[in-house]
């Protein structure tokens, strides 16, 4: 479960068997890096990405910052608390893409077959590498000394045989490590695993789980299909399968593109109006960010949709979208639609553990007549 095994076989068996070979990279601390990198009086400090007012919320928080406990959407007020010699720096997201723009072609140096996740992260199918290496440690191990030479960043990277476990795999060894799960071991490594750990599962899923009497991978497993479903709903059969290491999906390189959205799950779950409002202006820059990054056909992507998402912290999700009768291109429009969503939440019923912004109802070049101005609702 290290990359110290020999490479050159350590993943063959797995084409053998039908099983794929996936790397997932993850970038270091992403934006607060890039401002160390380019600002080198920030080097070795604490840094955190967003606003420093009292209404403002940490978009991304380095290495030294999370040592005192400093996580991305904590209220920038309880982070200068916990780190009084915090260093707040806005974003600078044309930094970002440019970073990713370079990291995006040393994974297409090996393989067709990337899946963006974000600006700092990627699934990787390298079954049939272009190089023909054909070790999926070695290429993992090469993308990360190219990133590091082009990019003067770190990236942690995880390799196995499906996409659940590379990217648990990419968290084990962080920051600028590598972490690899070969066939056969994926149900073990699981077993051995903290709850928190599984994607999905946050602070009040924990403490649901831990009063259920799950505390590791191996406490899931023990539990069947029916008693998750009549606990966790729609999230039983994710939780069945991750358990057992079982992970089905492909590596979609070239998905058809249905929304441009992005989400954020908070270290504390968040209530106040002040604070959702200036969380969401940051979702609303990384998505921003997405759409114009995002292509269909060649062309910027437009759409007609726009979605708020909010998860409480007793895990009841919903969902508030407003469709209009024009194409929306513009940030102003994007974020003045989803203003106004929130606003009509406001106040919420009781804190929310996650927020998302999503654009849909893209343009794909049909020719149809456009959805009348509604406002949509729809319970998760």
């Amino acid at each position: 479960m290290s990359s110290d095994a020999s490479p050159s076989a350590e993943m063959d068996e797995a084409a053998e068997n039908g099983l794929r070979k996936i790397i997932h990279v993850d970038m270091d601390a992403f934006f607060a890096s890039v401002e160390q990198r380019d600002h080198p009086e920030l080097r070795g400090k604490p840094v955190a990405v967003g606003g420093s007012s009292g209404r403002g919320v940490v978009a991304a928080a380095s290495y030294e910052a999370r040592k005192f406990g400093v996580r991305s959407a904590m209220p920038s007020v309880t982070a200068k608390r916990l780190c009084p010699d915090l260093v707040f720096v806005r974003h600078r997201f044309d930094a970002y893409k440019e970073a990713s723009r370079q990291i995006r072609k040393v994974f297409e140096h090996h393989t067709p077959h990337v899946e963006p996740l974000s600006l700092d992260e990627a699934f990787l199918d390298v079954t049939e590498d272009r190089l023909g290496i054909g070790s999926a440690t070695r290429i993992a191990e090469l993308i990360r000394q190219e990133i590091r030479a082009k990019t003067q960043l770190t990236a942690s990277a995880g390799v196995s045989y499906n996409k659940f476990l590379a990217k648990i795999a990419s968290d084990q060894n962080k920051p600028d490590g590598m972490c690899v799960i070969r066939p056969g071991q994926g149900a073990q490594f699981v077993a051995g695993l903290p709850i928190r750990r599984f994607h999905g599962v946050g602070p009040k899923a924990e403490e649901k789980m831990k009063r259920l009497g799950i505390e590791t991978g191996a406490d899931l497993a023990a539990k069947d299909i029916a008693f998750l479903r009549s606990h966790f709903g729609s999230m039983a059969d994710y939780l069945y399968r991750a358990a057992r290491g079982i992970d089905l999906r492909p590596v979609r390189a070239h998905r058809i593109r249905k929304s441009v959205g992005g989400e954020r799950t908070f270290s504390e779950d968040i209530g106040g109006g002040a604070a959702l409002r200036e969380t969401l202006e940051n979702i609303i820059d990384v998505v921003w960010d997405r759409i114009e990054a995002a292509k269909i056909d060649g062309k910027p992507v437009r759409g007609k949709t726009i979605t708020l998402k909010m998860k409480f912290n007793n895990f009841q999700q919903i969902t508030r979208a407003k469709s209009v009768s024009h194409w929306i291109e513009t940030k102003e429009e994007v974020a003045e639609l989803g203003r106004a969503l929130l606003d009509e939440e406001l106040p919420l019923p009781m804190p929310i553990r996650l927020m998302g912004l999503t654009l849909s109802n893209l343009d794909r070049g049909e020719t149809k007549e456009p959805p009348k101005d509604n406002a949509q609702l729809s319970l998760l």
